[in-house]
């Protein structure tokens, strides 16, 4: 992977960090498991909006990209996940960082949208 790239091409760093947070539900799964271990049916019942199909394929996809270790337990047929060190060092860094900037900027986000879909940041300048 080249480490100085230009964003637009293909095998550019910062596409492969993005991959790995583009999809809308694990950004939330990996903050949720930095409390520690979890059973799916915890993750299902304590993530407010997330499927039941969403959440295993969003823990499927974690698990595929090294950011979760899967723990099955035959004795009692249980699986829990917990956040593998990559997941963790993604989760306590740049992800608890993005969450942060986005707890600081959250009004200024949500202004700009409002402004945007009230159509006034939409009329063409004239000219």
């Amino acid at each position: 992977m080249n480490d100085d790239c230009s964003p637009f091409a293909a095998d550019c760093a910062v596409r492969l960090a993005a991959d790995l947070i583009a999809h809308t539900w694990d950004p939330v799964v990996l903050m949720a498991l930095r409390a520690g271990r979890r059973r799916r049916i915890d993750l299902l019942g304590g993530i407010a909006g997330v499927s039941d199909k969403v959440l295993t394929q969003t823990l499927r996809r974690l698990h595929a990209n090294g950011l979760i270790i899967r723990i099955a337990t035959p004795a009692d047929r249980s699986v829990a996940y917990e956040l593998s060190e990559l997941g963790g060092s993604l989760a306590d860094g740049p992800l608890a960082a993005l969450g942060q900037w986005a707890i600081d900027h959250a009004d200024q986000v949500l202004a700009a949208q409002e402004h945007h879909s009230t159509g006034i940041g939409n009329r063409a300048a004239v000219g």
